[in-house]
């Protein structure tokens, strides 16, 4: 495999990030086995990962989407999902957004009551999903709990009583509630303690059709990390789901939106190491990329392997990783690796979800490009960025003409 990857580069240049399909295959089919219910839906979490190729992988195998943006939905839409399979969770949009996505007929999540009232005087009979805020504290890092009292994401379950007025004065039919907690949470038990909270407000909605879990399952980071046991979690999560629906005499769709969970660990990138310098401090490793291709070790502090794959055995020594950019780009400090020379190339791992999708062009910088391995065969997936690019849709004023008028 290390001898591929060193290949991949040598055909298609770096940086460069790489998603292994297989994969991304096995990790949605064994996401999709754990779970026991009469009906299940799994919506990927696009934006994570939003390659066109990717969603259309998704789609082959049978996923919806969970869709945040308009322009989200376009590019599920043009993949060729259906848009009953298509949910649409934006937060803090425009009226008008919900508008675009209603007329294209996806699914609606409504998480705040502005909306929802404003939906219900212009859309009587549209059925919707209620998006929760269960004010529990879950989550990796601060920045991905989304589902403590001082989020912006959901509706307060302290402010059910308000919903409930308006559901009832504009009669809106609530198919579906909706809540997610936030991004890397272990623990089995907050997902059963979502669950029983979620079915008290579930229970006063007649039309429901539907129970959306969100996501926020943690994937391994290193070696002996901790993760969420997903058999373990189906197992238990759907023997609760099941007394539910046997409560309700109902056959609820039980439905999760997993975005990092099936493509974190299917993904790498590549950068070549520009110069190795040494200083009074440590030795840096300037690679050719920075936080313009992969921020979330600056955004989230979050941690990725790093390996030397053009020195694979050799002598150990300490480095900080980090990038060619006009800013404090530390990926990695005081990381034990093989010996970097320059022209070495870093491979980084759990780099299939929020690396590519929240690059940049910072300091002008080129986006790499993608590659999807699969059976065996590697298929560029998006081109390498160029200056052009960059400049298409820029408009140049005639300054000239301007100041001597």
């Amino acid at each position: 495999m290390m001898y591929q990857y060193n290949t991949l580069v040598e055909k298609y240049g770096a940086p460069l990030f790489v998603y292994n399909g297989d994969a991304i295959i096995e990790k949605y089919r064994n996401f999709e086995s754990a779970f026991s219910v009469q009906s299940l839906k799994i919506h990927y979490a696009m934006k994570a990962l939003s390659n066109l190729s990717v969603l259309k992988l998704f789609k082959e195998l049978g996923a919806g989407l969970d869709c945040v943006s308009i322009e989200e939905v376009y590019l599920g839409i043009k993949t060729g999902f259906k848009p009953e399979d298509i949910i649409f969770t934006p937060n803090g949009v425009a009226m008008e957004e919900y508008r675009k996505a209603i007329d294209i007929g996806v699914k609606i999540t409504i998480d705040n009551i502005s909306i929802l009232e404003k939906i219900g005087q212009e859309y009587p009979d549209l059925p919707v999903f209620l998006r929760l805020n269960p004010h529990l504290m879950a989550g990796g890092n601060s920045n991905i709990s989304v589902g403590h009292i001082g989020s912006k994401f959901g509706i307060s379950i302290h402010q059910m009583p308000i919903v409930y007025r308006l559901v009832n004065k504009y009669n809106i039919k609530v198919e579906g509630v909706h809540v997610h907690t936030g991004s890397d949470i272990v623990q089995v038990d907050i997902f059963e303690r979502v669950a029983n909270l979620v079915f008290l407000i579930a229970d006063e909605f007649e039309d429901l059709k539907s129970i959306d879990f969100g996501s926020g399952f943690k994937v391994k980071y290193k070696e002996n990390d901790l993760e969420t046991n997903i058999e373990d979690l189906g197992k238990r999560f759907s023997k609760v789901f099941n007394d539910y629906c046997k409560k309700r005499n109902k056959d609820i769709t039980l439905r999760f939106e997993p975005g990092k969970f099936l493509v974190s660990e299917a993904g790498v990138f590549l950068a070549q190491v520009n110069v190795v310098k040494q200083t009074t401090a440590c030795t840096f490793a300037l690679i050719n990329s920075g936080f313009n291709h992969l921020v979330r070790p600056m955004f989230y502090n979050s941690f990725h392997e790093i390996e030397n794959i053009s020195n694979p055995e050799g002598d150990k020594k300490m480095y900080s990783i980090v990038g060619y950019i006009c800013e404090t780009d530390t990926f990695a400090e005081d990381r034990i690796l093989n010996e970097i020379s320059e022209k070495d190339i870093l491979l980084f791992r759990n780099a299939g979800a929020y690396c590519f999708s929240m690059a940049s062009n910072y300091n002008s910088r080129l986006k790499p490009a993608e590659v999807l391995l699969l059976k065996g065969q590697d298929y560029l997936i998006r081109k390498r960025e160029t200056l052009e690019d960059i400049i298409n849709n820029q408009e140049v004023i005639d300054f000239k003409s301007l100041l001597n008028a």
